[in-house]
């Protein structure tokens, strides 16, 4: 049985953990209210700018305001940008299979299972890639539609500089922190060769202080271990160690 000093200073530890929880709690409140309301004065903005804006839902808007940290006319900027290449990459509101047809025949791109906070895994094999057989307008095209936010499982297994192809790297950057902010999660980048560290270390410096912090290198000693901290064993393909079997992006998407 505990002593009464020991019991009173259990409660009063909790009362403090009680309290802080609330006052966390008002705080997540209050941040929601705050990001609710900067929604709506975007929507005004961006819909008085842009007719198109009027199709677009409030989920949208407000993950260009939290890329660009709840600025208004930042996050307004860079909205309008994005309808205006939205009208030029994809003018029919869709992307047809026939438009990425070199992309899919490389079987280097697999979409399918989720992580814990059920968003979507991309798998990306990027030793199947080769600038020669395909388009850049195919790869910028070519964007995950229907989810907030994905992870990405970029496997650069037998990776060399055949397969660099610093156009398309920039473009994918281009297009996800500009026209696409807040939809990535994590990438988790394994076996990963040391000369690929070359076109990293190029890269990196057009890569936004948000975005540099989901990249998450993996090494091979640790990499079941890794993935499992985000990704169930039954989400998780067999090939890292799960339960789960790849299937290639057209062929899932048809299922």
């Amino acid at each position: 049985m505990e002593s009464p000093r020991v019991y009173e200073g259990m409660v009063e530890a909790k009362g403090l953990t009680d309290d802080q929880d609330m006052r966390n709690q008002l705080r997540e409140e209050e941040e929601e209210e705050e990001e609710e309301e900067k929604v709506l004065l975007m929507k005004s903005l961006v819909q008085a700018r842009d007719p198109a804006a009027k199709e677009v839902d409030n989920l949208t808007l407000k993950r260009f305001l939290k890329a660009r940290d709840l600025d208004i006319e930042k996050a307004s900027s860079q909205f309008l940008k994005y309808l205006k290449w939205k009208r030029t990459a994809v003018p029919n509101g869709f992307i047809a299979k026939e438009e990425v047809e070199n992309e899919l025949s490389q079987k280097k791109i697999f979409v399918q299972g989720v992580d814990k906070a059920r968003r979507p895994i991309a798998v990306l094999f990027a030793a199947k890639h080769f600038y020669s057989m395909r388009h850049m307008d195919e790869f910028k095209r070519k964007m995950p539609a229907g989810q907030e936010m994905f992870n990405c499982i970029g496997d650069l297994k037998g990776w060399g500089y055949s397969n660099s192809d610093l156009r398309a790297y920039l473009a994918a950057l281009d297009i996800m922190q500009n026209y696409y902010p807040e939809r990535l999660g994590k990438v988790f980048l394994i076996h990963v060769p040391y000369v690929f560290m070359t076109v990293w270390k190029i890269i990196y410096p057009f890569i936004d202080q948000k975005t540099k912090k989901k990249f998450v290198f993996v090494e091979d000693k640790n990499l079941k271990a890794t993935l499992l901290e985000d990704i169930d064993e039954g989400q998780l393909p067999e090939i890292y160690g799960g339960k789960l079997q790849l299937v290639p992006i057209d062929e899932s998407t048809e299922s």
